[in-house]
């Protein structure tokens, strides 16, 4: 048998074909449109960008310019509170420190004993020839009383007796003075050994904490000066989340608020934190704020400067009212089925849905705004 097309029979096929899209667009359509508050759950959050660091993460710098002379840690060690790390050579604080030494040996007391030893017989002679001199002129005083001899003669032996005493009494002075000027000399000395010690140990770089070294990034033999980070050091096993906030999401975040957080590392799963510190001044380049965050449910494995992306949840509920955010009008109307407006009282919102607090049930059919 042939059959024979023609141009009606080919359009009542493709309308017959087509019938069914149509009552699926159309309806699709209507489903987009118009919807009813539904029994859910809501959280309302602030995002907020970051990475991990390990606690008391730091950068370790030098006062020293100079090539790096030797290192004596790797990457991944422990270390403890002033475990020396690396060593920069100075030329000119060691030998700073060297004639510190020179003139703090020169100036020491036990050093200079000969000098106070010389000073010493000086002045038991001086004491010797005083006291000879004293007896002679008590003498002289005992002939003179019973008129034997001259005035002259005892005012002799009273002038060589008081020169005698001066002779002691200055060496007694002399001895006094030079001790106190090589004990002076001595601290002085002994504080200028001090300083170039702290000098040339500041061309060695030491640990502040115990923890982690995570990054050496200059090798032995290389360059460098006061402004180039030697060394990253942190914690060995507890992390902190350093997050950026928007300066107009600030004033909704709060210490205790906790953190939903999500890493490339962990494709797929979520951790949970909660904030610890909200740093008080504004980065006026990036217009953000530093929040710190501690896991309350962390990642087997982290490494500091790991990327993440957390929603510092502000309030949340478990079950309560919910419609689309995009039917809501200015934040306080909706439209039911017949078109009018209906004053709503809401509550937590975030991008996709609102909380509503009055105004409407879960029978009531709502139209989106703007058909």
């Amino acid at each position: 048998m042939k059959y024979e097309y023609s141009p009606y029979s080919f359009r009542f096929f493709y309308y017959l074909l087509s019938f069914p899209f149509l009552i699926l667009f159309s309806c699709g359509e209507e489903d987009d449109n118009t919807t009813s508050p539904t029994m859910g759950a809501i959280s309302e959050s602030v995002y907020a960008s970051g990475q991990i660091k390990a606690v008391n993460q730091y950068e370790a710098f030098t006062s020293a310019s100079g090539p790096i002379q030797e290192i004596f840690v790797q990457e991944g060690d422990l270390v403890q509170e002033g475990t020396p790390i690396l060593a920069v050579y100075s030329e000119r604080e060691k030998l700073s420190r060297e004639n510190a030494e020179i003139a703090r040996a020169y100036a020491d007391l036990q050093t200079n004993q000969s000098k106070l030893r010389d000073l010493q017989l000086a002045i038991d002679f001086a004491k010797s020839k005083m006291l000879n001199d004293s007896l002679l002129y008590h003498r002289q005083q005992n002939l003179w009383k019973q008129n034997i001899g001259t005035e002259v003669e005892l005012e002799q032996r009273q002038l060589t007796f008081q020169n005698s005493k001066t002779t002691y009494e200055t060496a007694l002075l002399r001895y006094e003075d030079l001790k106190k000027e090589i004990q002076f000399n001595e601290k002085t000395a002994g504080k200028s050994l001090a300083i170039s010690r702290v000098l040339e140990s500041e061309y060695v770089l030491k640990s502040k904490i115990n923890g982690k070294v995570y990054s050496l990034p200059k090798e032995k033999g290389e360059m460098v000066t006061p402004q180039v980070a030697l060394a990253v050091l942190g914690s060995a096993d507890e992390f902190l989340l350093e997050l950026q906030v928007d300066e107009y999401d600030i004033a909704k975040v709060k210490i205790g608020q906790p953190v939903v957080v999500s890493m490339d590392s962990y494709k797929g799963e979520t951790f949970t934190a909660e904030v610890t510190r909200i740093y008080p001044i504004m980065d006026s380049n990036t217009k953000s704020f530093t929040i710190e965050a501690k896991f309350t449910k962390a990642p087997p494995q982290l490494y500091p400067n790991l990327t993440l992306e957390a929603n510092i949840v502000l309030s949340e509920k478990a079950q309560t009212i919910i419609i689309p955010r995009s039917f809501l009008i200015d934040d306080q109307f909706v439209l039911n089925e017949n078109g009018d407006s209906i004053k709503v009282e809401v509550g937590i919102k975030n991008y996709q849905s609102a909380e509503i607090l009055k105004g409407l049930d879960t029978s009531t059919k709502i139209l989106k705004p703007g058909l």
